[in-house]
């Protein structure tokens, strides 16, 4: 397969090397809006360099784009006008009307875009959904999520992430609508500034938490913070009238316990999301070459990033009036 890359920054840099050690990847070809950063990448991982228009136009099997989210919108459009199959890192856009209309293209046009929702591939949680599928979990009673970041990032990615809600949060909203099979009903966010005051500065937060009620009955909690002294820490605990379990709770999870019986982990905890997150970026990736040669069902939609980002919009609705939102609030 000949296979295009878009963004060439961190994440792109990362999805290089994963595509070009995938057997089936032929050629990559790298284009990126600084393209000394392309020619950069494209030596290191064995692939071709071009502009991003060129790129896009250079016949291609697939492509996948991982630029700043501010660019993912304008290069979604472009690449489907071209008529490829899409991949694209979370969120389609920043802004909800946006979202709406390249998800109404999408649906009306039947073209192939997945987003980058890693965490439906990761091993643990593959295992919780078969577990709650199979019903081994019983009546589902509730599900908390946490994500919290080692470091805050930098003023520049504050600026442009949309929020913590949507962008640290996109990711606990799609596991939570994927593990609960259902839809958010009614959400009621809160927000703090606990330490970072650059976040104060964009309206933003530097800890957030949230209690989300599902369609089905499924009550959620979710925390979130964007500095965790030990590590990267990404966990969700899931409760049943059959059993309980956990996610992300390893020797590696940034996390200590005080009990006098604990017995302290040895192992370096998860730096960061693409250390904790490799084995299912390269799963991704992976599934998206097979549903780009109509061998697999797309199993992260454009439908399913609006969906997450309309409960990061009632987010922020809460905070902003201080109230529970019903998601028919939000359209």
């Amino acid at each position: 397969m000949k296979v295009g890359l878009l963004g060439a920054g961190r994440i792109g840099k990362f999805h290089a090397r994963l595509l070009a050690d995938h057997p089936d990847v032929e050629t990559l070809v790298i284009g990126d809006v600084d393209p000394e950063r392309a020619v950069e990448i494209a030596e290191e991982v064995g692939g071709q360099h071009s502009t991003v228009e060129e790129v896009i136009g250079s016949g291609l099997d697939a492509v996948a784009i991982a630029a700043e989210t501010s660019a993912h919108a304008e290069l979604i459009t472009a690449c489907l006008e071209a008529g490829l199959p899409t991949f694209c890192e979370k969120p389609i856009a920043i802004d909800h009307q946006e979202t709406v209309a390249i998800v109404d293209r999408v649906e009306s046009t039947e073209a192939t875009l997945q987003i980058g929702f890693q965490r439906r591939f990761d091993a643990g949680h593959r295992e919780a959904k078969r577990l709650i599928e199979t019903g081994k979990l019983g009546t589902l009673y509730s599900i908390r999520l946490a994500t919290h970041d080692p470091e805050p990032p930098p003023e520049r990615y504050i600026s442009e992430s949309g929020g913590i809600f949507r962008d640290l949060h996109i990711h606990d909203f799609d596991a939570l609508r994927w593990l609960a099979g259902s839809e958010a009903e009614e959400v009621h966010a809160y927000g703090s500034v606990r330490k970072f005051d650059v976040f104060k500065k964009y309206e933003d937060f530097d800890t957030s938490t949230l209690m989300i009620r599902m369609a089905n009955g499924v009550l959620a909690i979710i925390s979130g913070g964007r500095q965790d002294p030990l590590g990267y820490d990404v966990r969700t605990e899931i409760f049943g009238s059959g059993d309980s379990i956990s996610v992300g709770l390893d020797q590696r999870t940034p996390l200590r316990s005080v009990e006098p019986s604990a017995t302290p982990s040895k192992e370096v905890a998860y730096p960061g999301f693409m250390v904790r997150f490799e084995d299912a970026y390269q799963a991704e990736l992976a599934h998206f070459l097979e549903v780009a040669r109509g061998r697999a069902e797309n199993p992260c939609t454009a439908r399913d990033s609006l969906e997450a980002l309309r409960i990061a919009v009632a987010a922020d609705v809460s905070v902003a009036e201080k109230r529970p939102v019903m998601m028919e609030e939000i359209r």
